[in-house]
């Protein structure tokens, strides 16, 4: 018999979860619409003064079609600003996010949480007025042990970004890890 990838707690009884069980599952989907003002303030905050984040022809002068994203705009904002409620597609996930199911589950029997890794690959440049539909995955799960002798739990998840024509536009990967 294989030995489960992990134990979680789920609503007050612990179940063992193998990688099939996790990989695969959705995390959700969202259609998002990329804004100037957002965006502005996106660069802003990072402290990137670049004119290119503010002015469409300064953008255009260095071979964009429109105002560029900044780097890491896919992390945090690409995911809540732009996403209209009335726009959303229906959720895969039921409500439930396995990741919070996964993660709270761990954080149950105690330890913490940390956010591993966080990969970008931009397919092409996104700009303002992009309206791009992102989907979410479960795409790996699995432990290892800690040199002090721990468990460690990593569950990796992929957002991939499609622009109107159903292309892929930005691929976001994260690792978050629980140590118990």
């Amino acid at each position: 018999m294989r030995k489960p990838d992990a134990s979680v707690i789920l609503v007050g009884k612990r179940v063992s979860m193998e990688k099939d069980d996790v990989v695969g599952r959705p995390t959700g989907t969202a259609k998002v619409v990329v804004e100037r003002g957002p965006v502005m303030k996106f660069a802003e905050a990072v402290h990137n003064d670049s004119r290119v984040y503010q002015d469409a022809d300064a953008a255009r002068a260095v071979g964009f079609s429109d105002i560029p994203v900044p780097p890491t705009y896919g992390f945090s904002a690409l995911q809540y600003w732009g996403k209209f409620p009335e726009q959303q597609p229906s959720d895969p996930t039921g409500g439930k996010s396995p990741l919070m199911e996964i993660i709270g589950g761990l954080m149950a029997k105690g330890g913490i949480v940390l956010h591993g890794e966080q990969e970008f690959i931009y397919h092409r440049p996104i700009v303002v007025g992009d309206e791009l539909t992102s989907e979410g995955r479960v795409v790996d799960y699995y432990t290892k042990e800690s040199s002090s002798g721990k468990t460690m739990t990593f569950v990796v998840t992929e957002d991939v970004y499609r622009d109107a024509e159903g292309n892929p536009v930005l691929t976001s990967r994260m690792n978050l890890i629980h140590r118990g």
